[in-house]
């Protein structure tokens, strides 16, 4: 065999061998999101950051309570208890009762109904019927319990933390304390202006029943924009 093809031969022979040994990008160590490891004790892959570590707010609303995943924003407790108050970030306002009844709406009425009283449409074509916000449980229970319950499921519940922000969960848990609210109502709740107006005799017009005071034009009471009743 000529020298010159044996060289050839032997070239050909460690290009194929280089190749088969190369290492693409795809084939490295690397922990895939979500799976488990048996390096940490808790079997965990993804990791939090070192205590003391400090936050880079990028966001402007944000804050260090935001970002901390022990926080009371985060989890609805302090320490391991659950509290009836909402996180300091998130003032009680109108704009977060709006929000929270828009939330709501959207994503628990479907079953809780929206009243809240566990009879939503899906649960009318056969899904588990979920417990009343009206039992006395549920009237008691602190509004971190049901910030938790929304991030983590329980039940028959899913988790709703990858659909629902966690500002948004705290809104929604503050709406339910308000429809909790307007299905227990007490004669102490009314204004004492307002009290009048529940013994008023009721008139109806167009099929509307509308209180007839003398403070109370029935005009103002009626739907507007042609909403029928």
């Amino acid at each position: 065999m000529p020298a010159q093809f044996r060289v050839g031969l032997l070239t050909l022979v460690a290009v194929f061998t280089i190749a088969g040994c190369r290492q693409d990008m795809q084939n490295q160590p690397k922990f895939i999101p979500l799976r488990s490891s048996e390096f940490f004790p808790d079997h965990r892959s993804a990791r939090y950051p070192v205590a003391g570590t400090v936050p880079r707010l990028d966001n402007a609303t944000l804050d260090a309570e935001q970002l901390d995943p022990g926080s009371y924003y985060l989890t609805g407790k302090h320490g391991n208890v659950f509290s009836n108050d909402l996180p300091a970030s998130l003032p009680l306002g109108a704009q977060l009762m709006e929000r929270g009844q828009q939330r709501y709406n959207i994503y628990c009425a479907p079953c809780h109904a929206r009243i809240g009283d566990g009879n939503g449409m899906i649960v009318q074509r056969g899904f588990k019927h979920p417990p009343s916000f009206h039992q006395d449980r549920l009237r008691n229970a602190p509004l971190g319990y049901f910030y938790d319950i929304m991030s983590n499921g329980l039940g028959a519940m899913p988790d709703y933390a990858s659909q629902v922000k966690p500002a948004d969960r705290w809104a929604i848990a503050a709406y339910i304390r308000a429809l909790q609210r307007s299905q227990n109502a007490q004669m102490a709740d009314v204004p004492a202006a307002d009290v009048p107006k529940l013994s008023a005799p009721i008139t109806e017009e167009n099929g509307i029943r509308i209180p007839s005071t003398s403070t109370t034009s029935p005009n103002a009471l009626r739907p507007q924009g042609g909403v029928k009743p």
